[in-house]
């Protein structure tokens, strides 16, 4: 058995198969991992689901930003940009399937074994693995819970607060642990956030660094995989820290994994 981890795919779904072809993925035996945003902006969103969904057994997945957008905009059509390639999804014969299959997805996935983590956007610095896992695992309850689905989804956009309290409550406490897993990239020391700023490293705003680099993170030590952070081209100096990320939307690459050995895989994306 071999276990993957993948990229966003954001509905490319053909570089997806090249790289599961590529590497003989058998998911009777093989795993793979997805590093959240595996909807949206791509021409095959539903597809893309699809495929996922009918290997769910084989596939370990975290939620990042589009995938929140997606359940926001089926319990709210009226949060649809035009942007969005989500249309399909919502006309789709079995949106409640994958839908609710999306909804059971976590926010963070540690596996103790291999003392490795995967996030889509990154893990604020002030929290220890184990807070971390706490915390998203407060997100992943109410989106599974049918009474308080609808208010959390309505209630996650924004950028306020900017850091984390443990005296926070409901929706805003929801949204700002959301908005570290989901949408982070740059901080201060003491997990301010930055979520206006998304380009590369040296374009962090003055007294914020990206949020891996900082010295008194309290998840040193422990394997991260992450996404979200297209302009990182998949480059980190940082020890233990892979960013899978390489913007295949944007026409860039589709970076597939082996997490035992760390060897890449890539497959380029211009045509989409």
């Amino acid at each position: 058995m071999t276990t993957y981890a993948v990229g966003d795919l954001q509905g490319c779904l053909k570089p997806l198969k090249c790289l599961l072809e590529g590497v003989n993925f058998d998911p009777a035996k093989d795993k793979l991992w997805l590093a959240g945003d595996l909807v949206n902006r791509g021409p095959q969103s539903l597809e893309t689901l699809r495929f996922l969904y009918a290997m769910r057994e084989s596939v370990t997945c975290v939620l990042g930003n589009h995938d929140l957008h997606l359940l926001a905009v089926s319990q709210n059509v009226e949060r649809l940009k035009k942007s969005d390639t989500l249309q399909e999804i919502l006309d789709a014969p079995d949106r409640t399937d994958l839908l609710d299959w999306l909804r059971q997805q976590k926010l963070m996935h540690f596996d103790a074994s291999r003392n490795l983590a995967m996030v889509h956007a990154g893990i604020a610095p002030q929290w220890t693995i184990e807070k971390a896992l706490k915390r998203a695992a407060e997100v992943e309850e109410v989106l599974r819970d049918d009474s308080r689905l609808k208010e959390f989804l309505d209630g996650m956009y924004g950028n306020e607060p900017s850091v984390w309290n443990s005296e926070l409550s409901g929706v805003t406490r929801l949204r700002v642990i959301t908005n570290y897993f989901t949408r982070m990239r740059f901080c201060t020391a003491d997990g301010t956030l930055d979520l206006k700023s998304k380009e590369g490293l040296d374009t962090a705003p003055p007294g914020y660094q990206p949020w891996f680099s900082h010295k008194q993170r309290k998840s040193l030590g422990t394997k991260i995989i992450f996404g979200h952070w297209a302009a990182l081209e998949g480059k980190c100096s940082e020890p233990d820290l892979y960013p899978l990320d390489t913007g295949c939307v944007w026409g860039g690459a589709l970076t597939l994994m082996n997490i035992d050995n760390a060897k890449l895989h890539r497959c380029e994306c211009r045509e989409e």
